[in-house]
């Protein structure tokens, strides 16, 4: 099977988030606009790929107060940085999944990222479209890629933690055979 081309189903997909608050509590967001492109070979992972563009200014975290901070300089400074992106280097087969290897740009910021990507199959939908699903997570720190802020508590600590947990979950239906041959 050679690498196909995939359209990511947005409407079955979400770039989540979780950071920690105050040192014992959650805060969970997403982004809901984005793109990429994305080819997936199951048997031969080295020949898939995948880039995708976050417009940042999309966060939610269910708190517009919050929200607007975070789009500020202070955190993603959306003005000069409207956009985050991936773009993968490697995909590795694991058991049960893949390892993918990738550039992360925050804020102007590149660093290497690895993906942890469970493959959860592929089907056919009742329109004869051929979808296939992942869920994909990794751990970043927060300040390697310029989001520094923070405030110190009276308690001791901080107010916002530095690891991000970064949860995806992708549905992607196969690409037309003519949209792959324009490839």
């Amino acid at each position: 099977m050679a690498a196909k081309a995939w359209n990511f189903d947005q409407s079955h997909s979400r770039i989540g988030f979780t950071v920690k608050h105050m040192m014992f509590a959650k805060v969970k967001g997403s982004f809901g606009e984005w793109e990429g492109t994305f080819t997936f070979d199951p048997e031969n992972p080295e020949n898939s790929s995948v880039t995708a563009q976050i417009k940042v200014d999309s966060i939610d975290t269910g708190v517009g107060q919050r929200d607007d901070h975070l789009r500020s300089a202070d955190f993603f400074n959306v003005e000069e940085f409207p956009t985050m992106t991936f773009q993968s280097t490697s995909w590795t087969k694991t058991n049960g999944g893949f390892e993918i290897e990738g550039n992360l740009t925050i804020r102007g910021n590149t660093k290497p990222v690895t993906l942890k990507a469970d493959h959860n199959g592929m089907a056919t939908d009742p329109w004869g479209n051929t979808r296939t699903a992942f869920d994909v997570s990794t751990t970043i720190d927060r300040k390697e890629f310029g989001l520094t802020w923070n405030q110190a508590l009276e308690t001791g600590g901080v107010l916002v933690g530095e690891d991000i947990n970064i949860e995806i979950e992708v549905q992607a239906v196969e690409a037309a055979a003519e949209e792959q041959a324009a490839e």
